[in-house]
């Protein structure tokens, strides 16, 4: 089959890649500089941050044996076991080189088309499936469909090609993320493995040198949904102002050198869709996956990608 994937993510690139080694002709398009989604890794000077997803744990066999094969690679490592009072002995990986280094591997050989913003996606006749129609006016055509975009975005895009999706799916509210990237001229205060999750103001705080992600102290903190959607909407420079006052604590004695604010619109879905990803009744051949299928953590957006190949195909 042609299949079109929409969306280079983790869920969007794992299906690629299942369905290009089961002999498809996969592309994948996606409105970003880079594939990757929240796989996101950025330099700051000398400073290396993942200012999306920190770490990702293993709940299954599926996930597992792609895990050990990223071990076996060199490319992934464990981080630790947990954090602080909230340890519990469970593996936290990382990826050398930062998460989109992860993105980058499972990309390598795809026909990834980066910079390439999806406008609508329409039901053809005959042996023309499926038109994918890009803002600039170009129409890619496929035999199936992958849609992994967040999805209120992909509501939007099945408009267009006569597809309904469940309300409750389609319905489905995220939770936004204002992050803040903080390079240090020294240590920060944060404890050792170099990670907290039970702050009352920040979701997870990251020290990304403790972590032998980067060579320089650079603190990654992701504010929790209150007080993101609270200030969404705030200016960038004050927004940003008010996450270094709130990033004291863990600054501790250092002084921020560079800092930068980043947003992160669809950042967590706030409920899960039981399955692992969905098919439309009236056409077999459009798949809809993602991080708001069966969990919101990356080995969730990993496995949906998976079963979608894996329903497309059966």
């Amino acid at each position: 089959m042609r299949v079109a994937v929409v969306g280079a993510g983790l869920a969007g690139l794992m299906a690629a890649r299942a369905l290009t080694d089961g002999g498809h002709q996969v592309v994948l398009f996606d409105k970003g500089r880079s594939p990757g989604g929240r796989l996101a890794t950025r330099r700051i000077g000398d400073a290396r941050l993942d200012h999306g997803a920190q770490f990702f744990t293993v709940r299954s066999d599926t996930f597992g044996a792609h895990v050990d094969a990223w071990i076996a690679d060199g490319l992934v490592y464990e981080w630790c076991r947990g954090f602080g009072a909230s340890a519990d002995g469970y593996p936290r990986y990382a990826v050398h080189g930062g998460m989109n280094a992860l993105a980058k591997h499972l990309a390598r050989g795809l026909d990834v088309r980066c910079n390439s913003l999806v406008f609508s996606l329409h039901q053809g006749t005959g042996d023309q499936r499926w038109e994918v129609r890009l803002d600039e006016g170009s129409v890619h055509h496929a035999d199936a469909l992958v849609v992994t975009c967040p999805l209120p975005q992909t509501f939007s895009l099945l408009v267009s090609a006569g597809v309904v999706m469940p309300e409750e799916l389609w319905r489905t509210d995220y939770d936004r993320t204002l992050s803040l990237l903080a390079v240090l001229d020294r240590p920060s205060a944060v404890r050792a493995p170099g990670g907290l999750q039970d702050d009352p103001q920040f979701t997870f705080v990251a020290d990304n040198q403790a972590k032998g992600l980067s060579t320089v102290p650079a603190l990654t903190l992701h504010a929790n949904p209150e007080w993101s959607r609270a200030h969404w909407d705030d200016d960038h420079a004050e927004a940003e102002a008010a996450l270094i006052e709130l990033a004291r604590p863990y600054v501790g004695d250092a002084a921020i050198v560079a800092s930068q604010l980043k947003r992160w619109r669809f950042a967590t879905p706030q409920k899960a869709w039981p399955e692992p990803c969905w098919r439309a009744d009236d056409a077999p051949t459009l798949l809809v996956a993602g991080d708001a299928f069966a969990g919101p953590k990356v080995e969730g957006a990993a496995c949906s990608g998976l079963a979608a190949a894996a329903t497309l195909v059966s």
